[in-house]
């Protein structure tokens, strides 16, 4: 599927990986450096510092924001511009984002019904994260799916 004026396929996708990279790699230096603020209200509902604490961000050892990193690193290869030239990796961008947005709706759940606070970097995330699968599914839909 090409792009309206001779955009690189994928770009959108690209720029929306970077931003999702660029709040994980913040998230993540703050986890490691509590000196770091996260800039964010400390209320009953919008407090970055209870979630980002909480039993709830870690996977085992590791920080979830070092997972989100990890995920925005890998996503941000997959949907560079030379990458969207090999369509052998449409599946595996598209099973990435999926796998992504399924964390998502399951680290929302833990904010809203056991953190019980919202913090609104993590929702950043979220956002690129629903956003980037919105975006590969656009790029590897085909233009005419009766073509086949």
């Amino acid at each position: 599927m090409a792009e309206p004026r001779g955009l690189p396929r994928g770009l959108a996708a690209f720029l929306i990986a970077l931003v999702g990279l660029g709040i994980s790699i913040y998230l993540t230096i703050e986890h490691y450096d509590a000196k770091l603020t996260l800039a964010c209200p400390e209320s009953k509902t919008i407090n970055c510092a209870k979630v980002t604490t909480s039993k709830w961000s870690h996977l085992g050892p590791i920080p979830v924001a070092l997972l989100g990193l990890i995920f925005f690193v890998a996503m941000a290869a997959l949907c560079s511009p030379p990458a969207w030239r090999a369509e052998a990796l449409d599946r595996v961008r598209v099973v990435g984002a999926a796998v992504g947005t399924v964390s998502v709706v399951y680290l929302v759940y833990i904010e809203l019904f056991r953190v019980d606070a919202i913090c609104l970097w993590c929702t950043g995330v979220h956002v690129c994260t629903l956003a980037l699968l919105a975006a590969v599914l656009w790029q590897t839909t085909p233009a005419n799916p009766e073509a086949g």
